[in-house]
């Protein structure tokens, strides 16, 4: 079966939206390399509506970050969405024809290589409370952002994660990656 992983860059108080806004200085070769490999294993992207239309906007004719353009454009895109209408405007994305859950459970049995939620703050929150979110990746800047959507809300249901790597980089951020304890 297919792995589902999530990955967000992470204030140290709690932010996940607009990492633009806190990671500038602290983006570092670590961070680099380790999206690289993310992007080596991927081959199947899960996007919510709003990040599916930021990106969409964007990566098709951005001129910065040149990889990660070359990997998001090309690669299949599934989008989250009760609004947009077919057909969808970026290369190879296509709305999700079932509810998010029932729809990430099916494409989990399909072949391929791993499955990414790409940004898309609620499409991770939804999955990991589901079951279906295999691992979480937080990308902890050393910076406290202020204000900015969180990944976790007050009311959220107790959830037991379990620690599956650690590192440091060289500009002092901490990589985390949780899976779900079971059991």
């Amino acid at each position: 079966m297919r792995i589902v992983t999530a990955g967000l860059f992470h204030s140290v108080d709690g932010v996940v939206s607009d990492p633009y806004k806190f990671q500038f200085d602290s983006f570092d070769d670590e961070l680099g390399e380790g999206l690289t490999r993310m992007m080596d294993n991927v081959d199947t992207v899960v996007l919510g509506r709003v990040s599916y239309q930021e990106w969409a906007g964007y990566w098709p004719n951005a001129s910065v970050d040149e990889d990660f353009a070359a990997f998001i454009n090309p690669v299949e895109k599934h989008v989250a969405s009760r609004t947009l209408t077919e057909p969808l405007g970026w290369q190879n994305s296509h709305l999700m024809d079932a509810p998010l859950e029932e729809f990430v459970a099916q494409l989990k049995k399909r072949d391929g290589g791993e499955i990414a939620v790409c940004g898309s703050i609620s499409v991770t929150r939804q999955l990991l409370f589901a079951g279906l979110l295999d691992s979480l990746t937080l990308m902890t800047h050393p910076v406290v952002a202020g204000s900015g959507r969180r990944l976790f809300q007050d009311g959220d249901p107790t959830t037991r994660l379990v620690l599956q790597d650690e590192r440091r980089t060289s500009k002092g951020n901490v990589v985390s990656t949780y899976g779900r304890l079971e059991g």
